[in-house]
């Protein structure tokens, strides 16, 4: 399975951005994608999470403002972003894996700074 992350910049507090990462290769055995993001100096945290059942997961600092989805028809998910702060600059990395690990693969990552 390969990962491929876009959709990052440079944007200001209160902007938008729309993360996408598409899939290829052998993904039957998938259950849940989503969005991890690292800030300089500090370890990589869960952003969003979704289950191929639609079941949706944030972590508290981007609730209400990020939303996470997916298109099975073109094997993509997507993390769209609102409200940004500073704090949400970061390496954004997505991530598809089995629910017990078996299978676990990642993104090269796309950049997000938010910057006035």
């Amino acid at each position: 399975v390969q990962l491929q992350a876009s959709g990052g910049g440079l944007v200001q507090p209160g902007e938008s951005l729309r993360l996408s990462c598409a899939a290829s290769g052998r993904i039957r055995n998938i259950n849940v994608m989503g969005w991890y993001r690292q800030a300089p100096g500090k370890q990589r945290d869960l952003a969003a999470t979704i289950t191929t059942g639609g079941i949706t997961n944030y972590a508290d600092s981007v609730k209400g403002r990020f939303t996470i989805s997916r298109d099975s028809a073109k094997n993509t998910v997507y993390l769209q972003m609102n409200s940004l702060k500073p704090d949400d600059t970061a390496i954004y990395y997505c991530r598809w894996r089995t629910y017990s690990y078996t299978e676990d693969y990642w993104g090269q990552g796309t950049l997000v700074t938010v910057s006035s």
